[in-house]
């Protein structure tokens, strides 16, 4: 055998690779080196209000920081916020330089920080978002709040499923309730003698009114929609006695030695229906979490059928 007849035939040859070919080639391995084009950034929000930090996170946003995070935990409950979400101190007096190295945005407060606004201002722009305001009805407040925290965070479309969602779910908690409820006191202790009561203008009140149910405090509220009164006046009214947690240190132990509390007729009986802490002057989340809680405990009462 001859060397030649080693060699391929010249038929076999490869075909050169024509140029457009190498160029798709080269153009599908940058590609592929190149990485992936990144969603855009949510902004950088921070936030000293209880309020306004549930409303963001129910909204799907993660607060860069917000004030007294272990409070809002103990008071507001739900939703929780992210661990990454740093803790800027006090409401009233939040570790400027803190928040600053977050680099936000933007801060979000409520007119109760109004003070603050000028020095906040030097770190990020500053967004104050009225709710609970003198002479207007609540709930169209709590949509416009939630309208309005959506178009400054670009979550317009997560507002209008979270109001969407939170009427739905009132109006689903409110075919589980018993054919008869009495009517509802609910209460806020402050110290052993003293209780927020709630009524007209507030939060509870106006969940209350969705779902159909009858508040037996008429008398007059502040611009948050409670009274603040001592226990003798909420003796000899005849209604269904709640109380939301969280209790002041030592009070429980008080109110068992309490003629006074003890006579209260759901103290009595033993129908007092306790609920776990909700954020009283809270917008739509805080709605919700009252419903639910409400309406399991009175689901569970006795009651006349």
């Amino acid at each position: 055998m001859t060397i030649s007849h080693l060699r391929p035939a010249a038929s076999s040859s490869p075909s050169p690779v024509p140029a457009w070919r190498l160029r798709c080639v080269l153009v599908a391995l940058l590609l592929a080196l190149a990485p992936a084009p990144r969603a855009l950034a949510q902004p950088a929000i921070a936030t000293l209000d209880w309020t306004l930090a549930g409303t963001l996170v129910a909204l799907g946003v993660t607060p860069a920081g917000v004030a007294q995070v272990d409070a809002y935990h103990a008071w507001v409950g739900t939703p929780r916020l992210p661990e990454v979400t740093a803790d800027l101190g006090l409401r009233s007096q939040p570790n400027l330089e803190l928040l600053a190295s977050l680099a936000p945005d933007r801060i979000l407060i409520s007119p109760m920080f109004a003070n603050l606004a000028p020095r906040l201002s030097r770190i990020a722009p500053v967004a104050t978002l009225p709710l609970y305001s003198p002479g207007r009805e609540t709930w169209p407040q709590l949509r416009e709040l939630t309208r309005e925290v959506g178009r400054l965070v670009e979550r317009e479309a997560a507002a209008e499923r979270l109001i969407a969602e939170t009427e739905a779910r009132l109006a689903a908690l409110r075919q589980r309730l018993p054919a008869r409820v009495p009517p509802l006191l609910v209460v806020q202790f402050m110290d052993e003698r003293h209780v927020r009561v709630f009524g007209e203008g507030g939060l509870y009140q106006a969940v209350m009114v969705r779902l159909g149910l009858e508040n037996a405090w008429h008398g007059e509220t502040n611009a948050w929609g409670f009274s603040l009164v001592g226990l003798e006046q909420l003796a000899g009214l005849e209604a269904q006695l709640v109380v939301v947690e969280p209790y002041p240190v030592g009070v429980q132990a008080a109110l068992a030695g309490s003629g006074l509390w003890q006579r209260q007729p759901s103290v009595r009986q033993g129908a007092l229906i306790t609920l776990p802490p909700v954020w009283s002057f809270g917008a739509l989340p805080s709605a919700m979490r009252f419903a639910d809680h409400l309406v399991a405990a009175l689901e569970e009462a006795p009651h006349d059928d």
